[in-house]
């Protein structure tokens, strides 16, 4: 019994400590983003589902993403996410979800997206979420709409900026003192040095914590194989991860982040892009 209680607030700490540095409601997906410090605001690619909407623009044919992390090595503060983006006549539809915890501690996003190319310069995206948290039975369940909208513009072909805000509105988690799910927003710019290195960097604002800075930089060794290496502040976070590119329409990527108080989370995802 005493063993079950202890493992049980052991667990509850770590999640209050996990979303000091994500935001409920907010996960970051995908591990190429991972491996980069998620400095992804202007990655455009299927897993800007949950970075930034505008940057969906940039997915030409329709691909599916299946991702998963595993934070500090515990079994119960385990994350999935999917996200499909297709390209129409006029923009991207997309749509995924995100779920992250197990049992006792539950919470999930299950959303749908619209993505445009307004100009040369500027593209666009929006995108609504539902929202929950499942606690015990004695605590219930909480679900709510969320909305966020994204920018990104390509000012040459080396230089993106990205912006996105996640949860518009504020939305409540519960009554309970104005309990609500944050608002994220972030800033974001990237750099191609050459055919071969990419340089990111990002500024994150979580209404309820303080600004976390972020850079990441990709190295492509070969035309197919990458490798990559980010770092976050306030908590200070250390990233790198590899990426595989099979064929033309495969693609894996396997990373690993380092916390400074809490360890190694182990990430992977894989991408495919309909021929």
């Amino acid at each position: 019994m005493k063993s079950t209680i202890f493992h049980t607030l052991s667990v509850f700490f770590f999640v209050c400590l996990f979303f000091q540095a994500n935001s409920q409601g907010y996960y970051p997906m995908g591990s190429r983003a991972q491996s980069l410090g998620n400095a992804s605001n202007t990655i455009e690619d299927v897993w800007a589902y949950h970075h930034n909407p505008a940057a969906l623009t940039g997915v030409k044919k329709m691909e599916i993403g299946i991702s998963y992390e595993n934070r500090f090595l515990l079994k119960e503060l385990q994350s999935q996410g999917v996200a499909v983006a297709i390209p129409i006549k006029k923009g991207v539809i997309s749509f995924g979800g995100q779920r992250f915890g197990y049992r006792n501690f539950l919470s999930y996003k299950t959303g749908l997206g619209y993505s445009l190319k307004l100009s040369e310069l500027l593209s666009a995206g929006v995108q609504l979420n539902y929202a929950g948290v499942r606690l015990p039975d004695a605590y219930g369940s909480s679900g709510t709409v969320t909305a966020e909208i994204g920018l990104l513009a390509k000012v040459n072909d080396q230089w993106k900026i990205g912006f996105s805000i996640f949860n518009l509105g504020r939305n409540k988690l519960s009554d309970y003192q104005e309990d609500r799910y944050t608002t994220v927003m972030r800033l974001g710019s990237s750099y191609k040095i050459s055919s071969k290195v990419l340089l990111l960097a990002e500024a994150e604002k979580n209404v309820d914590y303080p600004l976390r800075g972020k850079v990441g930089i990709e190295y492509a060794v070969v035309s197919n194989f990458f490798i990559r290496g980010g770092f976050a502040t306030d908590p200070i976070e250390v990233s790198f991860g590899f990426g595989y590119q099979f064929k033309k329409y495969f693609k894996l990527d396997l990373g690993s982040c380092y916390h400074q108080i809490l360890g190694w989370s182990p990430n992977f995802s894989f991408n495919y892009q309909l021929p």
